[in-house]
């Protein structure tokens, strides 16, 4: 059954989105206030959180990064305000996708499922042909060494276009200009930031290497050698 952890602090729509996930295999926890989600995420196991922006004693925007300092699980953002730096925010610091209210659950229910096929693919034996770095860009998702990476939607842009370019320099700038999950005005520092996120996230499965390597005064190398 697929756990879902909804910080929500209108209770008549979190009761709403419960009984309709409820009916779709779905056990859901809720929690009307930011610390108290936080608080739950480190005592149970859930395979994705429904996040509102306009929450008390913190916003949103800044939920996110505190999540990601102790998971990479899956967050969808569900919030009324219609600001596309919102939407571009939260999916800078790390959330997946980004549903402006009001929404029908029926999209909601499609919206997890694709994620969590994405984030949650079976692990199958590594194929000792198969090169390190595979993507599927229909599905958005890259695997390394057999294992899909589980990247937010300005990671996953990251990474794609240091595939593109594999085992040649692209610079920050591109990096930068060239994601579409990416604000054109975000500082040069934020590709740093992310970089930083997928190399640990790369670094869960080998520790040993070093993937992305930095090019002095350019930006970032992937390279697929040992």
């Amino acid at each position: 059954m697929i756990k879902i952890l909804i910080i929500e602090d209108d209770s008549e729509l979190a009761l709403i989105l419960t009984n309709y996930l409820t009916k779709h295999n779905m056990e859901i926890i809720g929690a009307e206030d930011p610390y108290l989600g936080l608080s739950l995420l480190t005592q149970h196991d859930f395979d994705l959180i429904i996040l509102d922006l306009t929450l008390p004693g913190m916003d949103g925007l800044e939920v996110i990064p505190k999540i990601r300092e102790i998971s990479n699980i899956p967050i969808i953002i569900s919030s009324a305000r219609d600001d596309i730096t919102d939407k571009v925010i939260g999916l800078e610091r790390g959330a997946d996708d980004y549903m402006p209210k009001p929404y029908d659950p029926r999209e909601l229910v499609t919206r997890i499922k694709t994620i969590l096929r994405r984030t949650h693919s079976t692990e199958t034996k590594i194929d000792k042909n198969e090169a390190l770095f595979v993507v599927d860009a229909n599905a958005r998702e890259i695997r390394f060494k057999g294992k899909s990476l589980e990247l937010t939607a300005a990671e996953y842009d990251i990474l794609f276009m240091l595939f593109q370019h594999k085992n040649g320099s692209v610079s920050r700038e591109q990096l930068l200009y060239e994601s579409e999950h990416i604000d054109d005005d975000s500082s040069i520092k934020n590709i740093d930031v992310i970089i930083s996120r997928i190399r640990q996230k790369i670094a869960k499965i080998d520790a040993e290497n070093i993937y992305i390597k930095p090019i002095r005064g350019v930006g970032y190398l992937l390279t697929d050698r040992q």
